[in-house]
C-alpha cells in the first residue's frame, strides 16, 4: 500500500472517530499523535479549548530515562508520565482520540500506561 493512500485512509478513520467522540462533552480527550521516532499525548479540555496536560517523547521527564523515542518501551513511558500528571491535575476519566491510528502497538501501551496511573476511559 502507497504511503498516501495509507495517510488517506488513517484521515477518514481519524474524521468517523471524530464524530463519535464529539457526544462526549462530559469528558476530557486524551490524544495521541505518533511519528516513526516519537510519540506525543495530551489531555485537552474541548469545552475551554485548553490543554491541560501534555508528554511526549520530547519532553525533559523522557529524555532523563530514555534515548530512544518510537519503540513500545517509549510509549508506555510517556503513558506513565501523562498519568502521573493527568492524577496530580485531577482528572479521572478522559475518552481516548487515536487520531485514526490502528488501536496496537504504542498507541495501547500509551493507553495501557495511562490506565495503570488510575485514569478511566
Amino acid at each position: 500500500m502507497k504511503t498516501l493512500e495509507r495517510e488517506r485512509l488513517r484521515l477518514s478513520r481519524k474524521k468517523r472517530i471524530k464524530m463519535k467522540v464529539q457526544k462526549q462533552k462530559n469528558r476530557h480527550r486524551l490524544t495521541v499523535f505518533r511519528s516513526t521516532k516519537h510519540i506525543y499525548a495530551q489531555i485537552v479540555d474541548d469545552n475551554e479549548g485548553k490543554t491541560l496536560v501534555s508528554s511526549s517523547s520530547l519532553s525533559k521527564g523522557f529524555k532523563e530515562q530514555m534515548k530512544a523515542g518510537g519503540n513500545l518501551k517509549a510509549a508506555a513511558l510517556v503513558g506513565s508520565l501523562i498519568g502521573e500528571q493527568a492524577a496530580a491535575q485531577g482528572i479521572k476519566e478522559v475518552y481516548c482520540d487515536r487520531n485514526g491510528f490502528h488501536y496496537s502497538g504504542r498507541i495501547k501501551a500509551l493507553a495501557d500506561a495511562v490506565r495503570e496511573k488510575g485514569i478511566k476511559f
